[in-house]
């Protein structure tokens, strides 16, 4: 039922089979009025949804445009470009492996911008970011009424990202439960609603991430092996910033580039002595301490050198 129409006679009066007619003529096309406005204020909610997920994007990743080159792509990310040139235009599923702030997303965006999902949704789940008891509902979503506080019914990660890529960061930190079910989905493309038992069908192209030591957890009982044998077809594993310094001078003008628009401060590129100093340091936080280090640079020198 999407919605109830109600008919009421006047006062002293009554209704006779012909306004029976009517209202059994009229209530089908009435319903699917009612429907597509429905649908329509989904989709504008999910347009709205899609915007703010682009902008915490660019903003995350350090772009004006989601689309565009990868520093380092002719460097110290060579190799890694070009296995990402050699599974983009399959369904495979892939596996990025590196430390934490090495750039997984930004390889995962490259890897649907190159497929032939480009025009579908790319959606991000930090599975380490939801709570336990929500894992399912997040990921598969869930009908009115399954748990306290559903108040409505809300499609999950997996629906959302249909005919699209979704990134599963952090996969290693899923619960054996969550384990279970994505097996699942990864082997027959279908899942239920937390308090369904129909059955949905999605495509969606997976790419996980993790800077965990998946066979360690395999070893310890923490991770599922047939998962892993299903994430791991094409596995790419991204070099911490250590291991590709020639990347570091150019690294640090895009993050300087942006921090001066960000900040709306003078655009100021490091000095030869400043790469100097940045390129002889081992950045345990890799990427993203690099990109926070220029980041409060730009701010403490008010755009200056």
């Amino acid at each position: 039922m999407v919605g109830l129409l109600l008919v009421r006679a006047c006062e002293g009066e009554s209704f006779s089979a012909r306004h029976l007619r009517i209202v059994e003529a009229i209530s089908e096309p009435l319903g699917a009025l009612l429907v597509n406005d429905l649908r329509l204020k989904e989709m504008e909610r999910l347009r709205a949804a899609a915007e703010a997920d682009k902008r915490s994007a660019l903003t995350r990743l350090g772009r004006q445009e989601l689309a565009g080159v990868v520093v380092g792509h002719s460097g110290g990310l060579k190799g890694v470009m070009e296995r990402v040139g050699l599974v983009s235009r399959s369904d495979v599923p892939v596996l990025l492996l590196g430390e934490t702030g090495t750039g997984k997303e930004v390889i995962a965006r490259t890897i649907h911008e190159q497929s032939l999902r480009v025009q579908g949704p790319f959606i991000r789940v930090n599975c380490g970011a939801i709570p336990p008891e929500l894992i399912d509902s997040e990921l598969f979503g869930h009908e009115r009424g399954a748990f306290t506080g559903a108040a409505a019914s809300r499609r999950g990660w997996f629906e959302r990202a249909d005919q699209g890529t979704l990134l599963l960061d952090e996969i290693g930190d899923l619960p054996s439960a969550a384990q279970v079910r994505l097996l699942r989905v990864l082997q027959e493309g279908v899942f239920e609603r937390v308090g369904s038992e129909r059955s949905k069908r999605v495509s969606v192209r997976i790419i996980a991430a993790t800077h965990r030591d998946l066979p360690a957890m395999i070893q310890q009982g923490l991770f599922r092996e047939d998962l892993w044998y299903r994430i791991a077809s094409f596995p790419i594993v991204l070099p911490p910033l250590r291991e590709r310094r020639q990347d570091i001078a150019e690294l640090a003008r895009h993050f300087a580039e942006r921090a001066a628009v960000r900040f709306g401060l003078r655009r100021c590129l490091p000095s030869d002595r400043d790469l100097g100093l940045l390129e002889g340091y081992a950045w345990p936080g890799n990427i993203r301490e690099l990109a926070s280090v220029i980041d409060r640079a730009a701010i403490l020198g008010d755009g200056h050198g």
